[in-house]
């Protein structure tokens, strides 16, 4: 994760035997490329943008949502919509998005085999992937949100929500406070994607002294 202490992340990377989720993803494309439900030119391009972008699409759409009310409406009732309103093209799965308030947090996850919206919000962090984050966050979410060192109060509901084949989510995380005076490029720039996952929120700007 990027500014906490991950449990989660093992420091694995590309060496070694191919992971769980690994396995399952090229099982999965290449089905679907036999079938010919797309091409493997498409798919190559489809994880090459992804790749490029990393969240920044989805940090985009909530820093616009942040400072317009009705862009949060529509996005909130038809994400597909909302984004190719900013040009941002949400691809073959379809994105809902949770809003995270003082009342309400949730924290996103897939518990069948790690799905995620790479198109939107980058690729899926390793941690996400594996089945110790899987399993634990959707049997005590508070548990695991506290060990990435995210307390939630006794008086806020947590949700897990649960992405799929079809549907894969993404966090409004709450607005920071002392941000009332940035611009919505700043405001994207603040966004992780560990917060549009939910296992993060977003601390207030460190203001620089200008004295």
């Amino acid at each position: 994760m990027s500014d906490v202490h991950n449990p989660y992340d093992h420091g694995h990377g590309h060496d070694g035997p191919p992971t769980e989720h690994e396995i399952l993803e090229r099982a999965l494309r290449e089905l679907l490329i036999e079938k010919g439900v797309f091409p493997a030119d498409a798919l190559r391009k489809s994880y090459e943008n992804s790749n490029l972008r990393g969240h920044e699409p989805a940090a985009r759409i909530v820093a616009r949502m942040w400072v317009d009310p009705e862009f949060k409406a529509l996005a909130l009732r038809d994400t597909r919509a909302a984004a190719e309103q900013r040009g941002i093209d949400v691809g073959m799965f379809d994105l809902d998005i949770m809003e995270n308030t003082p009342q309400l947090h949730h924290v996103v996850v897939c518990t069948l085999c790690s799905c995620f919206h790479s198109q939107v919000v980058g690729d899926a962090p390793h941690w996400y992937k594996e089945r110790e984050y899987r399993s634990r966050v959707a049997v005590n979410p508070r548990a695991v949100l506290a060990e990435c060192g995210t307390e939630i109060a006794d008086d806020v509901d947590v949700r897990v929500v649960d992405s799929t084949a079809e549907v894969r989510f993404m966090v409004m995380p709450e607005r920071p406070a002392g941000t009332e005076h940035m611009s919505e490029e700043q405001l994207a720039g603040l966004i992780t994607q560990d917060s549009l996952i939910g296992v993060t929120r977003l601390a207030p700007p460190i203001l620089s002294d200008t004295a």
